[in-house]
């Protein structure tokens, strides 16, 4: 493979992308803040390099946990505006602030260099698989130019417009995943409480129009198995949920049911914790049945 990658974050998103793309026969270097997580990818065979001595690469792919980082390794340290070659292009995988996405869009493109925001669906399986979902916000030459590393990483690629339309998209895509545990956990608690099975219920959601992922995948795979181990935390989505509040109040539009949303999340922070999967947010949900049921 031709491209040379740069990973920076090297958690588990970012990590796993980086070991598929290395088996996949790319040239690829991982550097991320915390020497554990340098250590840990070396022991994997990664090739890593601290942040301030990172390699000319043809693309700098970012998996990192906000906005204010992502404009920290763009424009402070180590400072991509000034220490990338002209012509390379920033990925940023992470979900992030659409207006800040198309500010440091701006400046990057200003440089010389390329921009394009492809957040990632899928978690930790799908990155260490090359099954991931990816959006993209971008020009298509830019595209053109990384997709051998696209198609490696992903199942499924969808352009979405410019830059910071694929980071809109990933909050509203975010937005009804969040709304469909609870909208979702609230009709299996309704079909319980009716002395209907939750298997059995979400089988019959399943088959008709209410169907969704969350009911076809994340109850299944990790709320009624009660594994909750998606390698998606609660306050990640809360984090993206209040992005998602905050793009709609920048475009001054009414969404009720976001901020009913937004609100459910934020209601009690001890259940589920921040650090909790996001799944765990329907088993206060699930509880107030059972809890019920036993009063009865």
């Amino acid at each position: 493979m031709s491209l040379t990658i740069t990973v920076i974050g090297l958690g588990q998103m970012g990590g796993n992308m980086a070991l598929t793309l290395k088996a996949a026969g790319f040239a690829v270097t991982g550097s991320d803040v915390f020497e554990q997580a340098r250590t840990r990818l070396a022991s994997e065979g990664l090739t890593v390099a601290v942040p301030d001595a990172l390699p000319a690469s043809d693309v700098y792919l970012l998996s990192l946990p906000t906005s204010a980082h992502v404009r920290e390794v763009i424009e402070q340290s180590p400072g991509l505006l000034t220490l990338a070659p002209k012509g390379s292009v920033i990925v940023d995988t992470s979900t992030s602030d659409p207006a800040v996405t198309r500010e440091l869009a701006e400046k990057v493109t200003a440089e010389g260099l390329r921009w394009l925001d492809a957040p990632v669906s899928g978690g930790p399986k799908g990155a260490a698989s090359g099954k991931l979902g990816m959006l993209l916000g971008g020009d298509d030459s830019t595209i053109e130019r990384v997709m051998p590393m696209l198609e490696a990483m992903s199942a499924k690629r969808t352009h979405v417009g410019g830059p910071g339309s694929g980071h809109v998209v990933k909050l509203a895509n975010n937005y009804l995943c969040a709304a469909h545990l609870l909208t979702t956990a609230e009709a299996v608690s309704m079909a319980v409480k009716a002395g209907v099975d939750p298997a059995a219920c979400l089988a019959g959601i399943n088959s008709g129009s209410g169907r969704s992922a969350v009911s076809e995948v994340n109850f299944p795979e990790w709320v009624l198995s009660e594994r909750f181990d998606s390698g998606f935390t609660s306050g990640l989505m809360r984090k993206d949920l209040r992005l998602a509040r905050d793009a709609a109040e920048q475009l001054n539009i009414p969404l009720p049911l976001l901020q009913a949303v937004v609100g459910a999340w934020h209601a009690n922070p001890e259940n589920p914790t921040d650090s909790d999967d996001f799944n765990h947010i329907t088993t206060p949900i699930l509880t107030r049945t059972h809890l019920a049921e036993d009063n009865e």
